[in-house]
């Protein structure tokens, strides 16, 4: 949220949408970028509605089980009633058993997620001498990105 923005507004100006979706099924994963040079990763975690694609919240941090607790708090409100992720051990470690489904089946949105962001934004694509020089950079590009085409934020 920007709140920098929202406290310039007039209460008048001000319109909050809150969802509340019910039986939401989500899909869960990371993707790799690098800062500077391959041996700098910088992982992009996000989770999109298993239904409709649509992101319903994103991290950008490190890949320890931290940055994955961060996104789990951002999907509260959302309801998640089923988790669909890789096989990777945070998500083992902090989502139960019965609310969790490990498989490629899955998980083809969010895949499919991975290479429409790749294909758009260079410095995220696999093999590519086009980096981001900072992490700040290369977060502020891909939040940019994500917040315009995602959320339809005009920024």
């Amino acid at each position: 949220m920007n709140e920098a923005r929202l406290a310039q507004l007039e209460p008048t100006q001000t319109i909050v949408n809150i969802c509340q979706w019910e039986d939401t099924e989500a899909e869960l994963d990371e993707m790799w970028s690098f800062v500077g040079s391959k041996r700098h990763q910088r992982p992009l975690w996000h989770a999109v509605d298993h239904k409709t694609g649509a992101v319903l919240a994103y991290v950008l941090a490190e890949h320890k089980d931290a940055a994955f607790l961060e996104l789990k708090v951002l999907l509260e409100p959302f309801g998640i009633t089923q988790f669909y992720t890789d096989g990777w051990g945070a998500y083992e470690r902090h989502v139960e058993p019965v609310l969790h489904t490990v498989g490629k089946v899955n998980t083809q949105r969010i895949e499919r997620k991975h290479l429409t962001l790749r294909t758009r934004i260079k410095r995220l694509a696999r093999k590519t001498i086009c980096f981001s020089k900072s992490e700040w950079l290369h977060d502020v590009v891909i939040r940019l990105f994500i917040n315009r085409f995602e959320f339809g934020v005009s920024v």
